[in-house]
């Protein structure tokens, strides 16, 4: 069965921090990360890791605050968010397949998770 489950969202106030995780299991991927949807916003790619070469990329607005990084014997990848501010507030998706590239641009190749709420908030 294919499933992507994340785990980690919740309340957080500004400036702090939180670690999402995910955990693949059920098929092959090439490549893993994660995508976001604020309200009344389109979704858009936050990072995106190649698991061959290990090439990573990330949104320009969470560069320097964001780190993915994934447990490979694990089947899991992790999204490290420090520094948050109200604007990171949305449903944060984790996506196989995702496209490893500048922009992370969204295609129609990939598998995703169920999603999992961050609230930044005072």
């Amino acid at each position: 069965q294919v499933q992507l489950v994340e785990s980690g969202g919740g309340l957080v106030q500004p400036g702090g921090s939180l670690r999402l995780s995910c955990t693949a299991s059920g098929f092959k991927y090439y490549s893993i990360g994660w995508f976001r949807q604020a309200p009344g916003k389109e979704r858009e790619g936050v990072s995106c890791a190649h698991t061959v070469d290990g090439s990573t990329y990330y949104a320009d607005a969470v560069k320097a605050r964001f780190t993915l990084s994934r447990d490979n014997a694990k089947n899991t990848v992790y999204l490290q968010m420090n520094s948050l501010t109200p604007e990171d507030t949305a449903v944060y998706y984790c996506a196989a397949d995702c496209t490893p590239a500048p922009g992370i641009p969204e295609s129609s190749l990939e598998v995703w998770g169920q999603g999992t709420l961050v609230t930044v908030s005072s």
